[in-house]
């Protein structure tokens, strides 16, 4: 199915469910028993075949066709167990139990008795920034479930006791009563058909061709028809969540979640990697974790973020509806929250220390490889950075500007300010100098910022919508002793849509035409293809990357990328996300387009029209 069917019968599900919510479940269980049927059939077929094929063996009717069909017919049969009895692994972490966080299992309990829900058989601690409670199917299809709740040390960290509660709230609201069992059915329903169509994948003779088939056809249409129950369930979530904590402390943990993990990506795990420039080796990140998530993130950034995240519509790439749909469900307003004050690891107990120390020695332990490949990285950044500074009379404003970029790798807090301005002075509308400038200005200077950012525009560089995104942002943010300028907000609001207008048509041509259309080698120096390959090197699951240029007729001088990755062993969902993060976290000198090795671009295309890997683990 391609992706404009499954958009369509993903509409179509949500006209059914809001015109005739109970007549869509029914139509969601018809269709879910229509796969039992065919598993059911299939090992009714298989074992009759075998039932008739082997007396007429042990009498003697010896045939070659025989033998073909009771072959058929044990592979069918395999096929169909596997089917029946999908394995799921449990969810990563250290298990925690009452005796080690009395106060985290009576919170639980509170909201178990509230919302009627099952038991939670098993919590797990982790290093993610997130929480999630998982319903694994005990015995495949055939039923059973075992509740996994999996807790994430740095969301205990950034979050106060009634938002993380509400958060939790949220994720047990998903097994509440009658209609959550309903809906943790299918989504166990759901885990099964993903696991045995990731499985199948592989398999080969006419059994697993015939099989194949049914799952191509199957699965993306199960995942349509039941699209809208995941996303209702999101929803009914959520409400659960502010009618036990309250709509305003819920909606404000959304947003603070949202800022804060942007603040995480964007600036804390940067900075903890430069730390290896003076460490050879690794230091565990969560106790620094724990101080930077008890600071207020940057005015200025958290609006950004907020905006961003509120700009983000709700897609059909993800169950979850986007930020500014779900807070307006609660009817709440969605604006910056009070930060949180204190955190909620106090659930923890007397155990909260050693866990911090727990994690903080398995992140050394997992990333003691890659930890000394940066710090090796970052030795060969100071060369390049000294001979840059003896040079500096001479360099042109690039080398300038990269001098400043390479001093911020080694040193996040270094004074770059002369630098920059330095290199305006040889090239006075040179944008990568106006836009670095900008952060070095005091928060006082707004005017000066804004004069900057007017430069940047007027520049009709391929930054103008950083610098509206950047102006608006900064107006937006209250500053001690100025007032709201109503005049510069406006003219910096119409800017941003036209730059976000031009923004879509650019991701469309980059996302939309064909993989390999428009492609060159990748154009990056050798300095820069050694920063790609080292912050490829921290990407474990990651085997192999291509990337190659993409020409933009919308930014003809924009220097904007596909990187084609390969990533054994995960499934899509997980393979989406890792793409997500790559485009997002990736030093590269312009916009990229992250895909996998799959059906659709196949490894077999990458190889023959990718050019050479970049990187190979």
């Amino acid at each position: 199915m391609d992706q404009a069917d499954f958009v369509h019968l993903v509409r179509m599900s949500e006209h059914a469910s809001a015109d005739n919510s109970r007549a869509y479940r029914r139509s969601v269980a018809a269709f879910a028993a229509l796969g039992y049927a065919w598993v059911l059939g299939c090992l009714g077929l298989a074992a009759g075949i075998v039932l008739w094929v082997v007396p007429q063996l042990v009498q003697g009717k010896f045939r070659f066709a025989m033998v073909w069909l009771l072959l058929g017919a044990a592979g069918l049969l395999w096929v169909s167990l596997r089917a029946l009895w999908v394995r799921f692994d449990a969810p990563e972490g250290v298990e925690i139990t009452a005796l080690e966080a009395p106060e985290l299992f009576e919170a639980l309990e509170r909201i178990r008795r509230k919302i009627k829900g099952p038991p939670i058989h098993k919590v797990t601690l982790n290093d993610e920034f997130n929480a999630s409670i998982q319903q694994l199917p005990k015995y495949g299809l055939l039923g059973g479930a075992v509740n996994h709740l999996s807790i994430g040390l740095p969301l205990l960290m950034a979050l106060d006791r009634p938002r993380f509660l509400a958060v939790l709230a949220h994720e047990y609201g998903h097994l509440r009563g009658d209609h959550g069992r309903f809906a943790a059915w299918i989504y166990r329903t759901r885990l099964s058909w993903m696991r045995l169509n990731h499985s199948l994948a592989d398999d080969e003779g006419p059994v697993a061709a015939a099989t194949q088939a049914f799952m191509r056809w199957y699965f993306p249409r199960f995942s349509a028809k039941t699209f809208a129950l995941a996303r209702q369930d999101e929803y009914e979530a959520d409400r659960i969540a502010g009618k036990l904590l309250g709509r305003d402390v819920t909606a404000a943990a959304l947003a603070e979640i949202e800022i804060r993990g942007a603040a995480l990506q964007a600036e804390f795990w940067g900075n903890h990697w430069c730390g290896a420039a003076g460490n050879p080796l690794p230091v565990g990140p969560y106790r620094s974790m724990r101080r930077f998530l008890a600071e207020a993130p940057d005015a200025a950034f958290a609006n950004d973020a907020l905006r961003q995240a509120l700009k983000r519509l709700s897609s059909v790439d993800d169950t979850h509806p986007g930020l500014r749909d779900r807070i307006e469900a609660l009817d709440a307003t969605p604006t910056l929250p009070d930060w949180s004050r204190g955190n909620a690891l106090t659930l923890l107990g007397d155990e909260a220390k050693r866990w911090v120390k727990h994690f903080d020695k398995q992140w050394c332990r997992d990333n003691a490889t890659e930890w000394k490949q940066h710090h090796a990285w970052l030795e060969r950044v100071r060369a390049r950075a000294q001979a840059l500074q003896a040079s500096i009379a001479q360099n042109s404003a690039a080398e300038l500007v990269e001098l400043a970029r390479l001093k911020r790798h080694l040193d996040p807090r270094a004074d770059v300010r002369a630098l920059y301005e330095l290199a305006l002075e040889r090239s006075p509308e040179y944008a990568p100098a106006l836009c670095g400038l900008v952060p070095c200005l005091p928060e006082d200077d707004r005017e000066g910022k804004l004069l900057l950012l007017h430069r940047v525009w007027e520049a009709g560089s391929n930054d103008r919508y950083w610098a509206a995104r950047t102006a608006l942002a900064e107006l937006e943010t209250p500053r001690m002793g100025m007032e709201h300028d109503a005049a510069a907000f406006k003219q910096w609001r119409k800017r941003l849509e036209r730059a976000q207008e031009s923004e879509e048509r650019a991701w469309e041509e980059l996302s939309g035409t064909s993989f390999f259309s428009q492609i060159t080698r990748h154009d990056l120096s050798p300095f820069e293809l050694a920063e790609l390959q080292s912050e490829l090197a921290r990407c474990a699951p990651l085997a192999r990357c291509w990337l190659v240029r993409k020409n933009l007729r919308e930014h003809p001088q924009r220097r904007a990328y596909l990187i084609f990755v390969e990533l054994p062993g995960m499934d899509d969902e997980s393979r989406y996300h890792l793409c997500r993060a790559l485009e997002r976290n990736l030093s590269l000198p312009g916009p990229a387009l992250a895909l996998w090795a799959g059906e659709s671009p196949s490894l077999k295309e990458i190889q023959r029209y990718a050019f050479d890997p970049v990187y190979t683990r």
